[in-house]
């Protein structure tokens, strides 16, 4: 029998890469770590010589580290430099690959009925969201019914070849809710090209699975919205993305309220009713950014319309945790879960 060689267990925000390698005849397990897009990032890499593993898992944060340069939505980058342009009615040039960003995460608005939407930076910097360490303030009345009346949304964006301008000059652009998927997707993708066929990328709890580690499957573990520690774990497969939108990672509190980082662009207001909102996006080539995407109109709108928009994302594998700390769970998802704390209040979500 081999003898248990490394144990890795983090337990991060949201999710955490639960590792457990065997074989102890030469390490087959590589992992680094960084802290990009405001959160840490583990990449983890099984089963080549550790030198070619430090190459890629340094090739991929530094790759991250450039696209969260350039998507930063309060420090000089791309995103600002647009933003800019905007509010002074200009147009701006924009690469292919920003580009393709903007129009993808569009149509993923469109899908959410706007409930994700890119385009209310305004609303997230008033609520003291825009900047690394925030206040407990709420923002000035007048400021906020003037930010989401003039609703803003990426559908006002008007292209013309490279460049890209807005009829409204009150588009803002935030990627918050986008970028950390989208980036699950292009690290995965740039691993496939490199023949990395075995990896787990970690950023900030949103993760995709590549290949396995050894003989089994990569697990992850779920956080537990209000303990420091995973409430289950799951296997993932080859391919398979998890994403959790959640108001525990960004928040403040007035008065026992808990305000959160994620907005509702109908009313203004941090979005209520809800601990978390999780999904497991099936094997394709926008898995992270589904994961990362489809759990905002699902946080935001609750469990009665869940379901509709798990649809629209080809989500089946679902998890919803309400403010008072009931479970919501689809069929699917509820047979692959290993639950390390059982839910005292679990339903299937239908």
């Amino acid at each position: 029998m081999q003898e248990l060689c490394a144990r890795l267990t983090s337990r991060w925000l949201v999710l955490a890469a639960l590792v457990l390698l065997a074989g102890c005849d030469k390490p087959q397990l590589y992992t680094q770590e960084s802290y990009v897009f405001g959160t840490r990032v583990q990449i983890s890499i099984y089963g080549l010589e550790e030198d070619v593993a430090a190459k890629h898992a340094g090739a991929a944060l530094k790759e991250l580290d450039r696209l969260h340069a350039k998507l930063h939505a309060w420090q000089p980058s791309e995103i600002t430099r647009l933003n800019t342009a905007f509010a002074n009615g200009e147009a701006a040039v924009v690469d292919i690959e920003l580009a393709q960003m903007l129009q993808e995460a569009a149509d993923y608005a469109r899908r959410s009925d706007q409930l994700f939407n890119p385009a209310v930076g305004q609303l997230v910097r008033l609520w003291g969201f825009h900047q690394d360490t925030f206040a407990p303030l709420t923002p000035d009345p007048l400021k906020l019914q003037a930010a989401l009346a003039a609703q803003p949304s990426l559908e006002n964006l008007v292209w013309n070849g490279a460049s890209v301008s807005s009829n409204n000059p009150h588009v803002a652009l935030d990627l918050g809710g986008f970028a950390k998927g989208w980036a699950l997707d292009h690290i995965a993708n740039q691993f496939r090209k490199k023949r990395v066929m075995n990896a787990l990328i970690n950023i900030g709890g949103n993760v995709l699975a590549l290949g396995k580690k050894g003989g089994e499957l990569w697990t992850v573990g779920l956080q537990s919205p209000r303990r420091p520690e995973a409430m289950a774990t799951i296997a993932l497969n080859d391919g398979e993305a998890i994403g959790t939108s959640g108001d525990y990672q960004r928040f403040f509190e007035i008065k026992g309220k808990r305000f959160s980082h994620i907005i509702d662009p109908r009313t203004g207001q941090p979005a209520q009713g809800m601990q978390a909102a999780t999904v497991l996006a099936s094997a394709s080539q926008d898995a992270g950014a589904i994961s990362d995407v489809a759990t905002k109109p699902m946080f935001i709108n609750g469990t009665a319309t869940a379901l509709q928009y798990a649809a629209r994302f080809g989500v089946k594998e679902v998890l919803l945790i309400t403010a008072n700390g009931d479970v919501y769970i689809t069929e699917q998802l509820q047979a692959r879960l290993k639950w390390l704390i059982p839910p005292p209040h679990l339903y299937r979500l239908r």
